[in-house]
This record gives C-alpha cells, structure tokens and sequence, in this order.
C-alpha cells in the first residue's frame, strides 16, 4: 500500500541569535555561523558530524542542517528503478525527498525545467524546509553523483543561502554511518518565502543558439559549451534515450560525460587537481564564458559543480542550459546546421 505524509503548519520562526560583549558595544551572531562547511562538497563525517549537533528537529527554532535526497533515474533505467523507490529502502536519517519530476515547470515541452519561484517556494515549504536551514543534497548509492548537483544547483539558482552536495551517499553506507527504511515519516510545513530567479545562472535556448551560430566567427566572444552526454550521443554513433530526437552535437561543444569527473570505484568527484587535469587536457579555457549541458539539464550540473570544486573558470561566467540537448534537438532547424555528428 502506498503512503502519504501527513503534512502540519508550522509557525514562522526567525533565526536565532547570541550576543557577547566587545568593551561597550555587543555584537550579535547568528547560530548558523556555528553549522556552515568548509566547501561546497561535503563529505560523510562532515554531515554526520553537523547532524548530531544541528538534527533536522520539527520543534527547534533554530536552523537545522537537512539531509535533502535527489535521487531520480532515468525513464529507460533497465531496472525500473524510481528515486523514491531507494529512498524508501534506504536513506539518511531524518532526511527529506525532493521529487526531481515535480518541482518543474508543469507547463513545458521539455523535462525538469526550472520551476517558477512560487512554485520552488511550495515545493520547500511542503518539505518543511526554511531559508535559514543548511540544506545537503545527496544522491542514491547506486549512482553515487547523478542528480544531486541538479537539485543543489536548483537551491542556489533560487538563493537558498546554504546548500551543498554529499560526496557521497555510497562512501556513507561504507563508512558505516546510519541509515533508516520504510515509509516516510510526518514533516511538518513551513512558510518558505517566494525568492527571485537568479537569472545569471542560467543559460537560455536563444543564447546557446547564437553562442553556436557564432562559432568559429571572428569577433565572436568564444563562449564554450560543455556536453556532458556520453561519447556515442555526442558524436551522433549512439541513439537518444528518448524517441525521436537525433543525437550529435553542437557546433564546437566540447565533450566531458559526466561519469569522467567522478571516479570509477566510489563515484564520488574526483580530487580538484584531477579535476584541473582532465578540464585542461579537454581544452577547457577558464579565461573564457562556460555553458554546461547534457540531456535534460540534469548531469549538465555535475559538470556545473566539478567545475567549481575546481575553481575553474569564473563563477560568474559559468551557466546551466536548462532545455539542454532534449530542447535543442527539437527546436533547431535542419537548414541551420546546428546539429553536427562525427560518424
């Protein structure tokens, strides 16, 4: 039998303060300067660590750090997997769902496009999550990093102050750390306001168009883009998962599939330097505009966040595409030329 959480208002609740004294004058401090990480990736000691002196209560007042499982398989997963279907079976915890294929925006053709702020600011009150929480997405343990990045880069689009990603759920399970099963239990909703769209995080179908329009163009502003889809799609060898879409690749996109960033044992993200390496050896130019995508904009974000681990390139000229190859493929034309293959 299927199960429901039932969900409770809860009151608003302001961030909580201390005070000490300098001379004459007190300075107040916030309590969540005590519970932030050192970097984005956080590691499993890190979080279990932070979890036993900031749990994610339903009764505290003060900002909690809350384990926030990203899991999502692909439509055509071989073995009919579904995020909530692990999430169930195993997971951190006290830790909380977010449905990748819900928070979306419902009116578009395309899968896991960004959803309005109202509708983001729904999605987190339904979770009982609060603007002053710290907020560590993670992914299932049978992918390690897939999706995460994803839901972790959706909270900074839309100005969460604290997130940040697990490095990883499997290296969790084999440290030992605790898990909990079974149907998820009651959250209790919150009032999570309705933020702005950080629209410099984001790159549209009309920019990636003339971005690749002007490839290879003097004068142009030699904006790279990066393709996170495996070798065979990007060189057009290997069909789309999806019917009816031709695989190739953009005019001097640059192919990185997502899995090359993680590695091969833990599927966790390679050491930054490794990372340095492998965006070099590809012919990544820091100095230059980044634009990550993948399929539907969903690993286009592991790219996102290997890049940052990295410190590669600027923070503020790196974008997601949203749409990312399932857009592009349907909205080009045929006489453009905008979908090359390598055959």
């Amino acid at each position: 039998m299927a199960s429901i959480a039932v969900l409770r208002p809860l009151r608003a609740s302001l961030p909580q303060y201390g005070s000490r004294q300098l001379g004459r004058s007190f300075v107040l401090f916030s309590t969540t300067a005590r519970r932030s990480f050192s970097s984005y990736l956080v590691t499993p000691k890190e979080l279990a660590d932070a979890l036993k002196t900031s749990p994610p209560s339903p009764i505290s007042p003060e900002p909690r750090v809350i384990p926030l499982c990203a899991s999502w398989f692909m439509p055509n997963d071989p073995q009919g997997r579904t995020g909530i279907q692990v999430f169930r079976e195993q997971r951190i915890p006290k830790a909380r769902f977010f449905n990748l294929d819900k928070a979306i925006d419902k009116r578009s053709p395309y899968p896991h496009m960004l959803p309005s702020p109202k509708n983001f600011a729904a999605a987190m009150s339904e979770l009982g999550i609060r603007r002053e929480d710290t907020v560590v997405v993670y992914d299932s343990r049978e992918l390690g990093i897939f999706s995460a990045p994803r839901v972790g880069w959706t909270l900074k689009v839309f100005g969460h102050p604290r997130v940040h990603i697990l490095n990883n759920f499997r290296l969790w399970l084999d440290q030992g750390l605790p898990t909990e099963s079974g149907n998820v239990w009651t959250v209790e909703c919150g009032t999570y306001p309705i933020p702005e769209m950080d629209e410099n995080k984001v790159a549209s179908y009309e920019e990636v168009r003339e971005v690749a329009l002007d490839h290879n163009k003097e004068g142009a502003e030699g904006v790279q883009i990066l393709d996170a889809r495996s070798h065979g799609r990007w060189t057009g060898e290997a069909p789309e998962p999806r019917d009816g879409l031709s695989s190739g690749h953009m005019p001097g996109s640059i192919n990185i599939p997502f899995d090359s960033v993680l590695d091969t044992e833990t599927k966790a993200f390679l050491p930054a330097e490794k990372l340095k390496e492998l965006f070099a050896k590809s012919g990544v130019d820091p100095s230059k505009p980044l634009i990550s995508s993948c399929g539907t904009g969903v690993t286009a974000c592991v790219l996102d966040t290997a890049l940052s681990e990295a410190q590669y390139g600027s923070p503020e000229s790196r974008k997601v595409y949203d749409g990312s190859w399932t857009e592009w493929a349907q909205r080009v034309q045929p006489s453009e030329s905008l979908i090359q293959q390598e055959k």
